[in-house]
């Protein structure tokens, strides 16, 4: 090291020029992609890692991919030696991934003949085989849920494995589209390869490599300076989701937060055992709800990189929802169960720091996947979409409407966009008035979304926050809770928050999403 990190204008320049490789990354992708999940929703990440493993820098993407890359980029290296020209790409969770649906395509950039950092990418693909189309319908094992991919080189030293890519198309639903949103994947890791390369040629190796530890240092700083300003104690939460798709019971989870000094300990004793149904979540995706939350916490001007958790230790025992063994199903763990997490390390950090806290957000991503045999084309469709809802009052305002919050951070599927790729109508879609809860400041309203079949379709839902509300603080009301509702022939029949119905052309499925929680005792009445 020659002192280049401790230059804090340097520091600060680097920042932005790691940063800005996977910004430019999510800007191919978007482009390029195929289908509407990611060139419209945007439900992907990118990401700059070290010659470690370790990310140094992620674009605004996802937070559900926050900590849980890291862990498939290490898992590569761990079961690879990697040369020129060489992708790797999986998506089996219990190896790095997080569910099915999302490929993490992984590439070395090698500079100056030898390895100086990874880049990488995760995408949601609408349809990665399965049960149902759109591979999120209920399941008891991950076997159900689609095609595992472990990690496996789709790119060896420049040279496409085409039989791995085959085996792969030969299991989806939509192998066009899929094959096209890979090869989107493939050409954003190329730019971004393209660009620390560039860095490399201006400033040396040696530099490159010295900032991108210094950042990891500067965010693990940060972290610790919000936890000494957090008062030492023990801090305890539950909350619960609505059940696990396949029984009725609900499911607790409980986290602890010990705070000591500059350090804190989240422990997640005492939360449910892994459930029959696809409400579990492996280590990477409680991972990442935990360096969300932090992240939140210590403000905007921190980069995004794996240094906020060095001072943080984090207990989830294994065979818990919260940390899944093989072969349990996992795809509900990483939309809904790292929601629930989120809200049960929010309601312990309100007892340490209310004052940064907001009340509970909706809770839920309300994932709905529509399939079946497209009457225009004759071939398959697969849609997939969350939906925002109300997001909690904060103790110094009212909580914002109709968002997606914590662990989602996707848009909507416009309906012009919708209703052109797939044989769906959308016929109603605003504003949830009076969902959110009342308090000194309200909650933020949800939202209605009325989408109608042209054709018969299977329908899988996996929401949440239909039972149990997004809960208040300081006494504020809890959120009214969401609803999915079948109409036919104009009348409405309730359906359950996690399961698949077959639809008939001309139905309707609504969706009414959760309002966010109340913070602070509502005003009496003429004040």
């Amino acid at each position: 090291m020659t002192g280049f990190p401790r230059d804090p204008v340097r520091l600060e320049i680097f920042k932005h020029l790691f940063a800005a490789v996977a910004e430019e990354m999510g800007v191919i992708l978007r482009r390029a992609s195929y289908s509407p999940n990611i060139k419209e929703r945007r439900d992907f990440s990118c990401a700059l890692f070290d010659a470690q493993g370790r990310m140094v820098a992620q674009a605004a993407h996802i937070p559900v991919h926050l900590g849980s890359m890291p862990l498939s980029v290490a898992q590569a290296i761990r079961e690879h030696t990697f040369a020129p020209g060489d992708v790797v790409i999986l998506n089996d969770p219990f190896r790095g991934g997080t569910h099915l649906p999302d490929i993490t395509v992984i590439t070395p950039v090698f500079a100056e003949g030898e390895l100086v950092a990874f880049v990488a990418n995760r995408a949601h693909h609408a349809d990665v085989g399965g049960l149902m189309p759109g591979s999120m319908a209920v399941a008891r094992e991950i076997y159900q849920e689609g095609f595992i991919i472990p990690p496996v080189k789709l790119v060896e030293r420049g040279r496409l494995n085409r039989a791995v890519l085959d085996v792969f198309l030969a299991n989806v639903r939509t192998p066009e589209e899929r094959e096209g949103d890979l090869r989107a994947q493939l050409a954003a890791n190329r730019r971004g390869a393209a660009r620390v390369e560039e860095l490399v040629a201006r400033y040396g190796a040696e530099q490159v490599r010295a900032f991108m530890a210094a950042l990891l240092e500067y965010t693990a700083a940060a972290t610790r300076r919000l936890l000494v300003d957090v008062p030492d104690g023990t801090y305890t939460f539950t909350d619960v989701l609505d059940d696990d798709g396949v029984g009725q019971e609900p499911v607790p989870i409980t986290v602890t937060v010990t705070v000591a000094g500059d350090t804190a300990t989240v422990d997640f004793t005492g939360s449910a055992p892994q459930q029959r149904g696809n409400v579990n979540a492996v280590y990477a995706i409680t991972l990442s709800a935990v360096y969300y939350v932090f992240r939140c916490l210590i403000g905007l001007d921190v980069p995004n990189n794996e240094g906020c958790l060095e001072p943080i230790r984090v207990i989830a025992p294994e065979g818990s929802v919260v940390n899944a063994m093989p072969p349990a199903a996992v795809a509900g763990g990483n939309v809904e169960t790292a929601q629930r997490i989120v809200d049960v390390l929010l309601g312990a950090l309100a007892q340490a720091c209310p004052e940064r806290v907001p009340a509970a957000s909706q809770g839920t991503m309300n994932n709905v996947t529509i399939g079946g045999l497209d009457p225009r084309s004759g071939r398959p469709f697969a849609y997939y979409e969350t939906i925002g809802g109300g997001m909690g009052a904060r103790p110094t305002g009212p909580g914002p409407s109709a968002r997606h919050s914590h662990m989602t951070n996707t848009l909507n599927t416009p309906v012009e966009a919708l209703e052109y790729a797939y044989p769906l109508r959308v016929v109603r879609y605003e504003v949830r008035r009076g969902s959110g809860g009342a308090g000194r400041h309200r909650g933020g309203d949800g939202i209605r979304r009325d989408i109608e079949v042209l054709c018969e379709a299977r329908v899988s839902l996996l929401t949440e926050r239909r039972r149990y509300p997004p809960y208040g603080l300081a006494g504020g009301r809890p959120g009214l809770p969401g609803e999915n509702v079948l109409i036919r022939d104009g009348q409405e029949q309730p359906l359950p928050g996690k399961g698949t119905v077959t639809l008939r052309p001309g139905d309707v499925l609504s969706v009414r999403t959760p309002g966010g929680g109340g913070y602070g005792e509502p005003p009496a009445q003429g004040e």
